[in-house]
């Protein structure tokens, strides 16, 4: 009965509207860049009716058929005003960015669009703020600015990895350009894959997910590449201790045709290992990435995307061991040599088709793989006294993971008039699992192996068709309803998962608002994983006839107020349940060559909630934010801890972070983090068995006994990090030397418990700790042909006088 009316209102607006009304559509851009503006928004001041931009720019506003007078406005861009008269039905609109210092007036419609919005839990990144703010090492990681945010939470210190809600790394979908990316880390966590260089917008969505989304189960990340340039061409670069990037942008043809192209390389190990080789042996540890993205108008209803990103992290280890002569003149030589590599690929065509002014198309072919691989190998050769050379035995193991996903989904975006915002759409995806093979090549003296362990590949489909409506129902009420279906086709096994989703806005006056979200999300791929700290040997592996989907409900109220125009408030508050997350049972190895992942997991439930406080201030020279997260996180496995509740490793009671940047003057700006959490939950024996006395020089061998899992809890963290830029301008651009200092005050934070020995030989619990006071330098410059242009047309014109 309720979809019944709800059909009914959208039915009777059809025809109410279609009475002497006039549809605008078109796109929002930027007039430097000719991007598309996201989130952009729209208002006729006559009629009092307001419209956004999509993700691709595209709006659409169905008002009387009068003159309009239009007032169009984006966060960090000058409010523009245009009339657009009655006959005309199509209009593109481009905007100023602001001049830094500039004293402007801004529209506050950015901040304003965040209490008025049905969504929950949603927050919209300023990527500028990564120039301003302190990172480690001075590299840019979008990934730990996010861990900066309320709710959020990092695996620890040397993670990148993000845990939103009490969730799991994999349960937050994480997309580039609509295509999910399942590893995102670089250097075992330390850095993210994600060159902020290459990224045009960012957004985290915790809570109330619009129907569009589907796959996890905790958070969704969607993350937008640049375009290109339409307008000029830009050169801009970094380096700091670790790597080297840089950004080439601009038009192919001015106005029709752009691309983007950015490439990322660290640099430590070309430094280092020419003393490696110096000592007759080879090895290194490094990574790249490259984001590449063309668009071409074909004409104002068909927009052309092709985009990539291609990444790597490779280790390798070459040893010449042993070179030895027998007594009969023979020469031995043993080498042994390992890989360990991983990375990313994916794939983007995209069309955009305009079919009317009022229903906008998006359609997209992706491809999107994950692999890990690690080789270790060992050969010894005997070269006699005649200089002939033979092999005398060979032993080389590779084991094999990854994941392999090839689809196609169509988007449909559909405005009837300015109280609906309707999407549908419908997408298949074919995924290939490698969970852990292992292929083994052994010789020795003419006998030889060559044989396949482990897991055997699987193949699925994963369909799915959503469809969803931002509905304003009063002036005060507006909800965004929809539904999410997902077929999930597995060997001998069909799951279906309808995902109802529900949240809504009430207005209690024009500058604050009460949320509210109720939603359902299924996840049909699971992460295995046996460590902390993102390894990259954790398992993509799928459900299976013996492994069920994870199934997520989760509910969340919250206040969102906006303050003079300037500050924002936010506290909102969640209860999640999750059913069928798997984990290792306790005692396997994550590489096993005898038998099935499925045979070395058990399933359980997990329960999160708790409250977030966000207060932000995103105008003026003084910025920053202000997030805090009281919160629970607990598991249950019948296999585990005797079947009782026990707190998951990242329950975190307590999480606070400030960070706050200030603009000195043109060329000075300083910036500062500060971060403070409950350690982590971790597991440690509660007695000490000595066994096999005076087997070790310390009177013994010692065992364990463990009463409960992550029964004790870290000391914890907490760190202050500080930066400042100076900016100076140059007649072809301008330069930004950044200084930072990592943990100002030198904390010595846990990185790991162990128990050892004390001075008195007696066990005791140790701590490890990672990164300790660490300063860093970067420099970041950037070409700016349109300022060069000028200069030179300034030049020509003053010789001329």
């Amino acid at each position: 009965m309720k979809h019944f009316l709800l059909c009914f209102s959208i039915l009777s607006s059809l025809v109410l509207y279609s009475q002497e009304k006039r549809t605008i559509s078109g796109y929002i851009t930027s007039e430097k860049t000719g991007e598309k503006l996201i989130g952009a928004v729209l208002y006729d001041t006559v009629s009092k009716q307001g419209a956004g931009t999509n993700e691709y720019g595209f709006f659409s506003l169905t008002i009387p058929a009068k003159d309009a007078f239009l007032r169009v406005s984006y966060f960090g861009m000058i409010t523009k005003y245009t009339l657009c008269a009655l006959g005309r039905k199509e209009i593109n609109i481009s905007l100023t960015d602001i001049k830094e210092l500039q004293e402007v007036t801004v529209s506050s419609e950015g901040a304003r669009r965040n209490v008025e919005s049905s969504g929950n839990g949603t927050i919209e990144l300023q990527l500028d703020k990564l120039d301003k703010i302190p990172m480690i090492l001075g590299e840019k990681d979008v990934l730990r600015m996010i861990q900066l945010l309320p709710g959020v939470k990092t695996g620890g210190e040397a993670s990148s990895g993000i845990y939103v809600r009490g969730g799991g790394p994999d349960q937050n979908l994480t997309l580039l350009d609509g295509v999910p990316v399942y590893n995102t880390q670089h250097l075992f966590g330390f850095f993210s894959i994600f060159n902020s260089d290459a990224l045009s917008n960012v957004t985290l969505i915790k809570g109330g997910f619009p129907a569009r989304y589907g796959g996890r189960a905790s958070s969704v990340l969607d993350m937008r590449m640049k375009e290109g340039n339409m307008k000029n061409f830009n050169i801009e670069g970094s380096t700091s201790w670790i790597s080297t990037r840089i950004l080439v942008e601009g038009p192919i043809k001015k106005d029709k045709t752009s691309f983007a192209f950015s490439a990322r390389r660290s640099y430590l190990d070309l430094l280092y290992r020419p003393f490696i080789i110096a000592q007759g042996n080879d090895g290194g540890l490094f990574f790249h990435d490259v984001n590449l993205k063309l668009q071409h108008k074909i004409n104002d209803k068909h927009h052309l995307f092709v985009s990539g990103y291609f990444g790597l992290d490779k280790l390798f280890i070459k040893v010449r061991d042993a070179n030895f002569y027998d007594g009969s003149g023979n020469y031995y030589n043993y080498q042994f040599g390992s890989k360990l590599q991983w990375g990313n690929s994916l794939g983007v065509v995209r069309w955009n088709y305009k079919i009317s002014p009022r229903l906008f198309l998006n359609t997209t072919a992706t491809f999107s793989q994950y692999k890990f691989l690690i080789n270790i190998n060992d050969e010894l050769k005997v070269t006699s006294p005649s200089n002939v050379t033979n092999l005398v035995s060979s032993f080389d193991v590779n084991y094999f993971s990854g994941i392999l996903d090839w689809g196609v989904k169509s988007d449909f975006t559909f405005i009837p008039n300015p109280n609906h915002n309707i999407k549908f759409g419908i997408s298949e995806t074919y995924h290939t699992f490698s969970p852990g093979i292992t292929y083994i090549q052994f010789i020795e003296q003419g006998f030889e192996l060559d044989t396949t362990l482990g897991a055997s590949r699987n193949y699925s489909h994963e369909i799915s068709a959503y469809f969803e409506d931002d509905f304003k129902i009063s002036n005060k009420l507006k909800i965004n309803y929809g539904l999410h279906n997902t077929f999930f086709l597995t060997s001998n096994k069909t799951y279906t998962a309808l995902q109802p989703r529900l949240s809504g806005n009430y207005m209690l006056n024009e500058n604050s608002s009460l949320k509210f979200g109720a939603t359902r999300m299924a996840q049909f791929l699971h992460l295995l994983s046996n460590s902390g700290i993102g390894l990259p040997t954790d398992l993509w592996v799928p459900a299976t006839q013996f492994v069920k989907p994870v199934i997520a409900n989760q509910f969340n109220v919250g206040y969102h107020k906006e303050i003079n125009k300037v500050y924002n408030f936010s506290f909102e508050t969640y209860y999640k349940k999750m059913e069928n997350i798997i984990q290792y049972k306790e005692g396997v190895n994550f590489i096993s060559i005898n038998d099935d992942w499925e045979k070395r997991v058990t399933s359980g439930q997990g329960w999160s909630y708790g409250g977030e406080i966000f207060i932000e201030k995103r105008k003026g020279r003084y910025t920053g934010w202000l997030g805090y997260t009281l919160s629970w996180a607990q598991r249950q496995f019948d296999s585990l801890n005797s079947g009782n509740k026990f707190y998951y490793r990242y329950d975190r009671r307590h999480d606070l972070s400030l960070v706050l940047s200030y603009d000195i003057n043109e060329t000075w700006d300083i910036g500062m983090v500060f971060v403070y959490g409950t350690g982590n939950a971790v597991t440690i024996g509660s007695q000490n068995f000595t066994v096999a006395p005076n087997v070790t020089n310390f009177g013994g061998m010692f065992i364990n006994n463990f009463e409960n899992l992550n029964n004790y809890r870290m000391p914890a963290y907490h760190r202050l990090d500080f930066a400042a830029n100076r900016k100076k301008e140059k007649k072809w651009g301008h330069t930004v030397t950044s200084f930072s200092i990592y943990n100002v005050y030198n904390r010595q934070n846990p990185f790991m418990l162990y128990v050892g020995f004390n001075n008195s030989n007696n066990p005791a619990l140790m701590q490890f700790s990672l990164f300790p006071f660490i300063p860093s330098v970067s420099w970041t410059f950037k070409f700016d042909f349109q300022k060069m242009n000028k200069n030179k047309q300034d030049k020509i014109s003053n010789h001329e006088k």
